[in-house]
């Protein structure tokens, strides 16, 4: 009996560039997601995006706030699908005491950088984060641009 292969052929469901561009990333640490039926099958065809989504603490649970999940239209007729609820995070106390404590410093949040899958479950790489200023953002793009340059030469010399 073959195995059928999956619709996500790699592990990563959608990520947020943006947040690697704008921020410093000080800690990560991975979590797990509450999701609903219709949310993991649309997730499952990509439907997810995490542009301007972050993490808020309330009552001592943490919540991903902004991620867009599409509904799919022949997965969910009988549900009203809301694609930017809030969905809880799945975090020991620990963690969350330690991420609540340093998000309230001055110029510190935490947002999402990406989604994955972990087995059969989907996984949120959650960030503690310091904004960039003006001239950081423009000397990542130089590092950046140095880089592929260094690449490129020792490539076509070797």
């Amino acid at each position: 009996m073959a195995k059928t292969k999956s619709h996500n052929t790699g592990r990563l469901i959608a990520q947020n560039k943006k947040a690697r561009h704008d921020y410093h990333i000080e800690d990560k640490i991975e979590a797990g997601l509450a999701l609903a039926g219709w949310e993991l099958k649309s997730l499952r065809a990509g439907k997810a995006q995490l542009r301007d989504s972050y993490v808020i603490f309330n009552h001592d649970e943490a919540w991903l706030v902004g991620a867009h999940i599409s509904p799919l239209s022949t997965a969910s007729t009988h549900v009203v699908a809301n694609p930017v609820r809030d969905r809880k995070i799945l975090m020991h106390r620990k963690q969350i005491d330690k991420y609540k404590a340093a998000s309230e410093q001055s110029g510190y949040t935490i947002v999402a950088l990406d989604l994955h899958w972990s087995k059969q479950y989907v996984k949120c790489e959650i960030a503690l984060v310091k904004g960039k200023k003006l001239h950081d953002k423009r000397e990542t793009i130089k590092e950046r641009e140095w880089n592929r340059q260094k690449e490129r030469v020792l490539k076509h010399h070797v």
